[in-house]
């Protein structure tokens, strides 16, 4: 369970996810007007611009806090949605400060069979101190697990969600920037589990720095391939969490990490 920062005395939300994806704010205000809690996409470059969700925050038992819920097919777009309060219908947004985040719902949420699409939304709190949803929205999405580092070579262990595997499934890493250049990895499967092991002699070749792999699944010949990743527990943001040390491949430095995404890729460096 996560706490928030230091009282400020600005409008606080507390929040909690259920196994199921639902999420429910709490807001400690009186119920005055029409009140209403707005999630506001966070523009993106090169992408059409999302329009505002909007909740109704209504009393709910005797503890005083208006509640608004987040149903789990009220799927957001996949991004960043930060929370504001609206006192009135046409009353100024004020942004949330995140309260109490229970998200203990989450911390499997890789052990459960998803169907398609697969929505994804953490509640976190940003940077500077407020409330907002990190979302994601993938028609079929492969869940990356544990991650083996061994004898010059990564070992991926993920789940399918949305789709099936076939018997002619691959994994592979392309080249970021040049979508021509792919690997191709065989996978060990059992229903939806997989895995698959990349040397990385396979990625350096002759100049060893300044590139990125970036990881998918080709879930059956002749579709389009998926990227894996990791996205169904309780962590929002795991590029600066989830670190990986660099293994050493002839004058390369190989090194797998996760994205802004939280998508999983691999970076190839000259050795200093």
């Amino acid at each position: 369970m996560s706490t928030a920062a230091q009282d400020t005395g600005e409008p606080r939300a507390h929040c909690t996810v259920d196994a199921d994806g639902r999420t429910t704010f709490r807001v400690a205000l009186r119920p005055a007007g029409r009140p209403r809690l707005a999630l506001v996409p966070r523009p993106k470059k090169n992408t059409p611009e999302q329009p505002t969700h909007l909740l109704d925050l209504e009393p709910h038992g005797g503890d005083g806090d208006l509640r608004a819920v987040l149903e789990p097919l009220s799927a957001l777009a996949e991004g960043r949605w930060d929370a504001y309060l609206m006192r009135e219908p046409d009353a100024v947004r004020e942004r949330l400060r995140p309260g109490l985040r229970d998200l203990r719902a989450l911390v499997d949420g890789s052990l459960r069979e998803r169907p398609s699409p697969v929505a994804v939304r953490v509640p976190y709190a940003t940077k500077d101190g407020f409330l907002a949803v990190r979302a994601w929205l993938r028609p079929v999405h492969a869940e990356a697990g544990r991650l083996d580092l061994a004898d010059g070579a990564m070992t991926v262990h993920a789940r399918l969600h949305g789709a099936e595997l076939s018997d002619d499934a691959t994994a592979l890493l392309r080249l970021r920037g040049d979508k021509g250049t792919t690997r191709s990895f065989p996978l060990r499967t059992e229903g939806s589990a997989f895995s698959f092991t990349a040397p990385f002699g396979e990625l350096t070749g002759g100049a060893p720095g300044g590139q990125v792999w970036d990881a998918f699944l080709r879930p059956a010949a002749g579709v389009p391939p998926v990227r894996v990743g990791r996205l169904l527990d309780d962590m929002a943001d795991r590029k600066t969490v989830c670190v990986y040390p660099a293994l050493t491949v002839g004058e390369a430095a190989v090194r797998p990490y996760y994205t802004v995404d939280n998508d999983l890729a691999v970076e190839v460096t000259a050795v200093r």
